[in-house]
């Protein structure tokens, strides 16, 4: 057996298996054929897009969704419902990716452009997009409510499993 030196990892550690390895290589390629038949045709506006979007992201969106998680911390850890807290998370993420990507749909921008593009009306994106996030909301809560009720019930059955022991200890042996 090969022994190690204390703070050095094998190369098998870095780098994973094989399939992990073949499936991140084949992923490049993939993201850089895209990268080649985005830019073929207009590279300096896509470009920009790209670059607008990533400073977008990191100077105004992460901060803000940064401090609404931070508030929803401080809000159940108030509450004692910490545990809460992925039931919250998980459809606020699933609702704000569907905001972000049908944003211009759901405001209403480019109805227009997108009823003279598909013949159908757009007027209707935001309510379908309230009720896609009312629709996860309600899932997590029935989650969560499955999951506290299922807690509830192992937690009665083994104080009822450990007051039948300690019922049974208390009791004097039987006489022959």
């Amino acid at each position: 057996m090969r022994t190690r030196i204390r703070g050095r990892r094998s190369l098998r550690e870095l780098t994973g298996s094989p399939y992990q390895l073949l499936l991140l290589a084949c992923s490049f390629a993939l993201a850089g054929y895209a990268g080649v038949r985005l830019l073929a045709g207009e590279a300096v506006p896509v470009a920009l897009w790209f670059a607008g979007s990533a400073l977008l992201h990191d100077l105004v969106l992460l901060p803000c969704y940064a401090a609404l998680d931070r508030a929803a911390v401080r809000l159940l850890g108030a509450c004692g419902r910490r545990t809460w807290l992925p039931y919250v998370r998980g459809p606020a993420l699933l609702s704000g990716l569907l905001l972000l990507v049908w944003f211009p749909l759901i405001s209403g921008r480019v109805e227009e452009r997108y009823a003279g593009a598909t013949g159908l009306s757009g007027d209707d994106f935001l309510a379908r997009w309230l009720l896609v996030t009312a629709a996860l909301f309600a899932g997590s809560a029935l989650l969560l409510a499955a999951r506290s009720r299922s807690e509830r019930r192992s937690r009665s059955g083994s104080r009822r499993r450990s007051r039948a022991r300690s019922a049974t200890k208390a009791r004097p042996p039987a006489s022959q």
